[in-house]
């Protein structure tokens, strides 16, 4: 593992206390990002799914429902806290159709052939090597099925990402990272993500832009603290300044938050990118 990937894992090894407690209004937020892979992978009940890169078990969870107890869903992540996550919220929510595993992407534990369906959801941005992962979930799935993967799009299309960016990053400018390191973002680029998917062996990736609102059940300050929760990179970055500095940053993005106000608490727009293909 690389220096930058040790990081990265480092970091969601460390936040995935947060992701398990917010996991429910995480899983609110996403929601509809959840749906959209499912209808691009045409998950239907009675399948056997995967999901690559699950996090505390989202969209894992919600296909689980969805294919009922003669279908079946395999939810893994590199890292345990967020699997020890998902087994929780699974037997919270006796869904006894899902099962949950520690393991990497460019190395899935699975026979060729295995699934009806294999879906990522902001995952694949991370991965070592995006091409291996790509390649590993293709060998998986069975002949005539599909794969989905949902990424974002660009940060200035997405205020839930660039409201703190804009804030935060003159005060306390963010790493430099190097071509295609791995990041929110990397797949932004229109056809990028389409050309890793058919490197790993598909002849006609499908990309399409996908529009849709994160709605948050919170107060423009409740949103503050999730956000610094969830995102170890972010309290690493402000753990640098003095209080005083801080308190302003936070007034400053709790005023900037006001704006997506909604009757329910905040509204962003948002915009991802998903790419399928078909084996």
């Amino acid at each position: 593992m690389s220096e930058q990937d040790r990081k990265i894992f480092d970091r969601w090894t460390s936040a995935a206390h947060h992701w398990e407690k917010h996991r429910e209004i995480i899983r609110q937020m996403f929601a509809p990002v959840s749906e959209a892979l499912i209808e691009d992978a045409e998950i239907a009940p009675g399948d056997s799914v995967l999901d690559v890169a699950t996090g505390p078990g989202e969209p894992a969870l919600r296909i689980a429902e969805l294919v009922g107890s003669s279908g079946e869903v395999v939810g893994i992540d590199s890292v345990a806290g967020m699997i020890d996550a998902s087994r929780r919220a699974a037997e919270q929510l006796s869904l006894h159709n899902a099962r949950f595993d520690v393991a990497g992407a460019d190395t899935l534990p699975f026979p060729d052939d295995r699934f009806d369906a294999v879906v990522s959801r902001f995952g694949i941005m991370f991965f070592p090597s995006p091409v291996a992962g790509a390649r590993e979930m293709l060998r998986v799935l069975k002949p005539g099925k599909k794969m989905a993967f949902a990424v974002w799009h660009f940060g200035d299309n997405n205020p839930f990402h660039y409201i703190l960016a804009k804030i935060v990053d003159p005060v306390v400018p963010p790493a430099e990272l190097p071509p295609d390191a791995p990041d929110a973002f990397r797949f932004a680029a229109p056809g990028r993500l389409r050309a890793v998917v058919a490197e790993a062996g598909v002849a006609s990736p499908v990309e399409r832009l996908f529009r849709f609102s994160i709605d948050v059940p919170l107060s423009p300050e409740d949103f503050w603290n999730l956000r610094l929760e969830i995102s170890e990179k972010l309290r690493e970055r402000l753990a640098t300044l003095q209080p005083d500095r801080l308190d302003d940053l936070k007034r400053q993005s709790i005023a900037a938050f006001q704006h997506y106000s909604s009757a329910n608490g905040l509204s962003f727009p948002a915009e991802v990118r998903l790419v399928s293909a078909r084996k």
